[in-house]
């Protein structure tokens, strides 16, 4: 399969795998991409994803224009692929990004819907869309302005410009630029503290984060109350407060189960 998944305790690794490609996605990638975050989320051994290209030269270059245009031209739409792009598939276990060299178009907006992203000092990121005629419309058009500042996204968007890791630490896409040997190293010891905490805490509240974006202020905190008290009312609540007060690490129900 040219999507690989593979758990390592606790740690799901998705690696789009297509090197000589560089990376870029078939329709049936798509798919399987998309298939690999269900199962994630739906999988109880699992408790963070990290996400990848193999190779040095790329993480994902976004579609197969081979076969994407054709297929767009054929009248077929891209929301065939959201659930790649998981604009409409609830993925409350985190996703960490771990970028390793080109990550355009599609790849980029792939990039968007996870929630902590490295990248080598080598990597490259753009959206040519507009170049060719078309918009980054898988989920880059609702995320990338409420992920930075209006102006910085719309630069990217209408101007199809390239930026460097260090650009993209500095336009807060990124969170970290470390060497292309550290980088999986770096991601797998994110995923290990993450893995650490209660799961119950973690997917509650990347799940509350998500829903709260796009309320109103006064029902963004009645919803944040409602979404807290769940979390607090969890076994993991009592074992993780009980655990502080008397000095001990914690032992979640959630993670042992």
């Amino acid at each position: 399969m040219s999507i690989q998944y593979d758990v390592q305790h606790g740690v799901a690794l998705i690696t789009i795998n297509r090197p000589e490609k560089l990376n870029a996605l078939t329709l049936q990638m798509y798919e399987e991409l998309a298939n690999a975050f269900k199962e994630a989320g739906n999988s109880p051994e699992v408790s963070v994803c990290i996400l990848t290209g193999a190779g040095e030269k790329a993480f994902c270059v976004g579609a197969d224009l081979t076969e994407s245009i054709p297929h767009l031209a054929a009248g077929h739409y891209i929301s065939e692929w959201d659930d790649a792009h998981l604009k409409h598939t609830p993925m409350y276990k985190p996703i960490i990004a771990a970028v390793n060299g080109f990550c355009m178009g599609g790849g980029f907006e792939i990039l968007f819907s996870t929630d902590i992203r490295l990248a080598s000092e080598e990597a490259l990121f753009s959206l040519p869309e507009v170049g060719l005629g078309v918009v980054p419309a898988g989920g880059t058009l609702v995320r990338l302005a409420r992920q930075i500042p209006y102006a910085k996204a719309m630069e990217l968007i209408l101007t199809g410009k390239s930026i460097t890791a260090q650009e993209a630490l500095e336009y807060g896409i990124l969170n970290y630029v470390v060497k292309p040997k550290e980088l999986l190293s770096q991601a797998f010891k994110l995923a290990e503290r993450i893995t650490e905490r209660s799961p119950v805490a973690v997917q509650g509240a990347k799940e509350a984060v998500i829903k709260l974006l796009s309320l109103p202020m006064d029902q963004a905190f009645d919803t944040e109350a409602l979404l807290g008290y769940k979390v607090f009312m969890n076994p993991d609540a009592k074992e993780g407060l009980d655990a502080f007060y008397n000095k001990r690490k914690p032992d979640f129900p959630s993670r042992r189960r």
